[in-house]
């Protein structure tokens, strides 16, 4: 097949190559000059680095320079996929600089791709179409009021992802909007230059250091397939069902202590910064590693939390810039930075598209987040957020070229569509609503994983899943499955 994929970060290195060892025809199309999505040196925003340790964020068959440190930065992943594109001899195939205007099925099969690059707009056509573009690809940014006094003033707004250095912030008066691990770690990068930095926290969220009290990694605690069993599943079986027996009290007297021991440490009481609920909130949204820096920040007064708040509008007092927040207060704003999350979109879909791939909520319906129900000739690589988004994406790549292979049949459409709508109402109810249009399967990547090798009928062995309860995941154990897949599809011709 000639199959186009959208997006050139890890799901659409991963599904290049994968595809390409199946023996199609594949060529991937990336707006951005570099390879990398949100780690490319376009989108990169001082202080950015990995969630995950270096082993756990690879694809299964490249491992990290030894020499890179145990916590990447972002330039360092970006560095990574370059020598995978590299080794794998995939630059041939990857078209950099080229954006996907717009996608539109034939009359006869597959796509028709609109495309802008160096050489202007051309169209393409292609038998089949892989997004994989992910889902933290456009930055989403509140609409608030008094923006024209803001920028009357001299204050302007961009998204973390448009601050690539500090000189815009230097000697400013900053206000960072959001509480995740993104806009923690660009506040401590901007407080090293602003005259004053202030985080908006609409919601605090609880925070994992990297080492429990400087000893116990964090990735041994919630990289494991143990850290993801704490949380109910959909369905419990297994190991599973013994840490959530009796209303699950094992496992809630585990994450507990974890919680009690975070709180200590990172002295969340003391500064105020305690969110309200539980740690076992986690399992609502994401786990959000503690940045180096950032509450020793607020503790030395060079970082101020304006908790359980957001801006009301921007008014300017004196000729200067203010964000009025709705607490009461205002904070002088000379720059705005938005940490506040991404838009689910695809941009590049016509309305009745976007429709056909949503519920009646706004919710994509992807069976095992890869097969849209109502759209042929069309799969998703990659479109969620994953613990171990390379790896979940590379496996991903895997099921496409299975199910484009024949290598395994998808159930009756009526059936998919059950289990889709019974998957998102779960979803819906776990997270309070805060599940990304259907796309936010943290903190249960490893079950994502596992569904989406059942169906291929390719696995690790019991072994490894049984190593994988106590170690932190290594994507190396993967490494035989698209070789396996290879070998499998062979046999079938």
């Amino acid at each position: 097949m000639k199959i186009a994929v959208i997006g050139a970060g890890f799901a659409g290195v991963a599904s290049a190559k994968v595809l390409t060892e199946l023996g199609h025809d594949v060529t991937v199309y990336e707006k951005a000059p570099d390879v990398g999505g949100v780690w490319s040196r376009t989108r990169r925003y001082p202080g950015l680095t990995t969630q995950n340790n270096k082993d756990s964020y690879t694809l299964s068959d490249l491992r990290m320079p030894k020499v890179f440190p145990e916590w990447l930065s972002g330039e360092q992943v970006q560095s990574y996929l370059e020598m995978y594109v590299e080794k794998y001899e995939l630059t041939p195939m990857i078209k950099l600089s080229t954006e996907v205007r717009s996608a539109q099925p034939a009359g006869g099969g597959g796509w028709d791709i609109v495309l802008a690059g160096v050489d202007g707009e051309t169209t393409e056509h292609h038998d089949h179409l892989i997004v994989a573009s992910g889902v933290f690809s456009e930055p989403f940014t509140p609409a608030y009021d008094g923006v024209e006094d803001l920028e009357a003033a001299g204050g302007r707004i961009l998204a973390a992802s448009e601050l690539h250095d500090l000189e815009t912030v230097k000697g400013k008066d900053v206000v960072v909007v959001g509480y995740g691990k993104s806009a923690c770690d660009v506040a401590v990068e901007i407080a090293k230059e602003a005259a004053s930095t202030t985080v908006v926290a609409r919601q605090l969220l609880w925070k994992m250091p990297r080492k429990i009290k400087g000893v116990l990694n964090y990735k041994v605690l919630l990289l494991t397939r143990m850290g993801e069993g704490l949380f109910p599943y959909q369905s419990i079986s297994g190991a599973e069902k013994v840490l959530h027996a009796g209303g699950s009290k094992m496992a809630g007297s585990m994450v507990g202590s974890v919680e009690s021991v975070t709180s200590s440490q990172l002295k969340l009481k003391k500064l105020g910064l305690l969110p309200k609920g539980q740690f076992t909130d986690i399992a609502r949204s994401t786990v959000s590693l503690a940045t180096e820096g950032f509450f020793e920040g607020v503790e030395a007064g060079d970082i101020a939390v304006e908790r359980d708040t957001e801006i009301a509008a921007f008014v300017t007092k004196d000729g200067k810039p203010y964000a009025e927040l709705a607490n009461g207060r205002a904070v002088p704003a000379d720059v705005v930075v938005t940490a506040t999350g991404f838009k689910q979109e695809l941009p590049f879909f016509s309305e009745e598209i976007c429709d056909q791939l949503t519920d009646d909520n706004g919710d994509y319906q992807l069976y095992r987040q890869i097969l849209p129900l109502g759209v042929k000739d069309l799969t998703f690589a990659g479109y969620n957020s994953s613990f171990f988004s390379p790896l979940s994406a590379e496996m991903s790549a895997v099921w496409i070229g299975s199910h484009l292979g024949g290598g395994h049949e998808v159930p009756p459409v009526e059936e998919m569509e059950a289990h889709v709508t019974e998957r998102l109402a779960w979803m819906r109810e776990r997270t309070d609503n805060h599940h990304a249009r259907g796309t936010n399967i943290i903190p249960f990547s490893m079950h994502n994983i596992d569904e989406v090798l059942s169906d291929v009928g390719i696995d690790v062995s019991k072994r490894v899943k049984a190593v994988q309860w106590l170690l932190p995941i290594n994507p190396k154990a993967y490494a035989s499955i698209t070789p396996r897949l290879v070998e499998k599809l062979a046999a079938r011709s």
